[in-house]
């Protein structure tokens, strides 16, 4: 590992989505999945701990924003926030076999995304930022670029729910012109890395996320070069006062188009 002052911001959000996995899994090896309850706060916490602990000895004069943690207002005066979701997908996390579930660190620095990385660590790669290549997969078969795929003609695979589909994307599909496919994953991180990797084309969804659930997935997605907007095409926005962000839209700029405009012909059926 390369001495602190050395380690750019890439290198640490992937260092540290992917160390945070590997505390996860031990977690998951020793609590085991009798008590899931038990499980899923184990995992929440160590994770937590691991980070937030790594971010003080290793970016001391930053601000962090954890979905575990208290939301210290002293971010909103910072020009350096780390964005993080220490266990993205608690439920998947406590089911014995799944692996869409991820980790997340992300950060803004004067009013963009600078740097992300999602870890995968039952599947056992990081996707991240990168100051080579804009993006980049890491697994044990060592490191390559991530550009996101362009879909197949005529055909769309949409990430969605495995508990809760949204009905306004199921009346989507119906409309759109193109074979769609609703692809059932866990966490928005395991979703939006789906899309990145080429199995499915896009995610879509509202109805309730805060910036720590897609500010590192989303820093990967633009720097793959894919479309990552809110679902009415506006541009995506972090820390704010509010840490509220309900809706999203990733998908490869040739889909955009044709999935917003689709988005804008079920307007009705969006929640709130």
């Amino acid at each position: 590992m390369a001495p602190l002052a050395e380690t750019d911001d890439h290198v640490l959000a992937a260092e540290l989505a992917a160390a945070a996995g590997e505390v996860l899994l031990g977690i998951r090896a020793r609590v085991g999945h009798a008590d899931g309850r038990a499980l899923k706060d184990a995992g929440d916490q160590g994770s937590h701990e691991f980070l937030m602990a790594e971010l003080a000895a290793r970016r001391p004069d930053d601000a962090v924003l954890s979905e575990e943690g208290k939301d210290d207002p002293v971010r909103l005066e910072s020009e350096r926030v780390w964005i993080v979701d220490p266990l993205d997908g608690t439920r998947e996390f406590s089911e014995e076999g799944r692996t869409d579930w991820a980790v997340h660190v992300a950060l803004w620095e004067r009013g963009r995304l600078a740097a992300g990385a999602v870890a995968l660590p039952a599947q056992g790669r990081t996707l991240h930022t990168s100051s080579g290549p804009p993006a980049v997969v890491t697994s044990g078969d060592g490191r390559r670029p991530l550009e996101v795929p362009a879909p197949e003609p005529g055909r769309l695979r949409i990430a969605v729910s495995r508990t809760r589909p949204p009905q306004f994307v199921q009346k989507m599909a119906e409309i759109l012109d193109a074979e769609v496919e609703l692809v059932p994953i866990g966490s928005a991180g395991a979703k939006i890395a789906a899309v990145l990797l080429g199995d499915v084309d896009a995610y879509v969804h509202a109805g309730g996320q805060y910036e720590w659930d897609n500010a590192a997935p989303a820093a990967v997605a633009l720097a793959a070069g894919a479309h990552a907007s809110r679902i009415d095409g506006a541009p995506l926005t972090y820390n704010g006062k509010d840490p509220l962000l309900p809706d999203i839209l990733v998908c490869h700029p040739l889909s955009a188009p044709m999935v917003l405009a689709g988005i804008r012909d079920v307007a009705h059926d969006l929640p709130g």
